[in-house]
């Protein structure tokens, strides 16, 4: 077997290249000296010239022209290999944190993360629960690395990508003497005890709209913080209350029964947001991209509405 390095078929490449030892030399910082042993040693385990030499030109001989197409191609791939070895292991033990509010976190999120890392496990996530609001504020403070959710404010210097488009749906308890339309009218709503969140978080102040201009006028049966917390007490019988659909798989585990809401139709676009300028390891764009493709199809097996 011929013994030979890398190092010596990147200075044949060099000469063959430059056609010369000064400048080959040169290029791969050694002494022409060096150079020119790197190359007897390479045809001395051969047992052949490789190039024609005189003291104004170097060509490559006929042994050399065969050795150089070759040589090319494996040091190119050897090239692509180690570059990517070498991106995985600068990668190896990196994090990413991600922030979403309770019911994102337990419905789209750790199911998302899971299946990522069973391709990526060398990515370690970092997860932070808490309302949208103070989401925001993490990510534009820099404090984590990107959130997921509903967002009603655009803030400066923080970047979102659109990744679903979810509706609004109410949500009854199930008495199980009847059945529910599929959709519900917001007009329709008039007369029933609501159970609101706080008027202070933009999606409370999106319903409300909605339900003005429906001309339903109510006082909130109970108001509470967070979504999971009403789709319990819905479920409790205290009322009925109006949720996002990607909030159906977790009302679909109780006893309750759910409607679009119709006329009209709300839209509410989940985004993910990173502060704009801030460098995130290259696995962060393959967790968007992969998220995207993600969430609508747990949303075309959840049957979101």
């Amino acid at each position: 077997m011929i013994d030979f390095t890398s190092r010596q078929l990147r200075a044949f490449l060099l000469v063959a290249q430059h056609r010369s030892f000064s400048r080959a030399a040169g290029a791969l910082f050694i002494t022409p000296s060096g150079l020119s042993l790197l190359i007897r040693e390479l045809e001395t385990q051969l047992g052949v010239r490789l190039f024609e030499r005189t003291t104004r030109h170097v060509a490559l001989t006929a042994f050399g022209t065969e050795l150089l197409t070759a040589a090319q191609r494996n040091l190119q791939e050897l090239d692509r290999v180690m570059s990517r070895i070498g991106q995985s292991a600068s990668e190896a033990g990196v994090s990413l944190s991600v922030g979403t509010p309770p019911l994102l976190m337990a419905s789209v999120l750790a199911p998302a993360v899971q299946e990522f890392q069973s391709h990526r496990p060398e990515l370690r996530f970092q997860l932070f629960d808490s309302d949208t609001s103070t989401v925001m504020q993490k990510v534009q403070s820099g404090a984590i690395d990107m959130g997921l959710g509903i967002f009603f404010k655009y803030l400066p210097g923080v970047r979102r990508v659109r990744l679903f488009r979810f509706s609004l749906m109410v949500i009854r308890a199930d008495s199980g003497k009847q059945s529910r339309a599929a959709t519900t009218t917001w007009s329709a709503l008039d007369g029933e005890k609501i159970i609101s969140l706080p008027p202070s978080i933009p999606l409370q102040q999106l319903v409300d709209r909605h339900l003005a201009r429906a001309g339903v006028k109510y006082q909130p049966s109970l108001t509470l913080n967070y979504l999971n917390t009403q789709i319990a007490m819905v479920e409790a019988g205290q009322g009925v209350a109006i949720i996002p659909s990607y909030g159906l798989p977790a009302c679909r585990s109780r006893k309750l029964s759910m409607s679009r809401l119709v006329n009209p139709v709300v839209p509410l676009d989940f985004s993910q947001i990173r502060l704009g300028g801030r460098k995130l390891p290259s696995a962060a764009d393959e967790f968007t991209t992969f998220l995207q493709s993600y969430i609508a199809s747990w949303a075309g097996r959840s049957g979101i509405l």
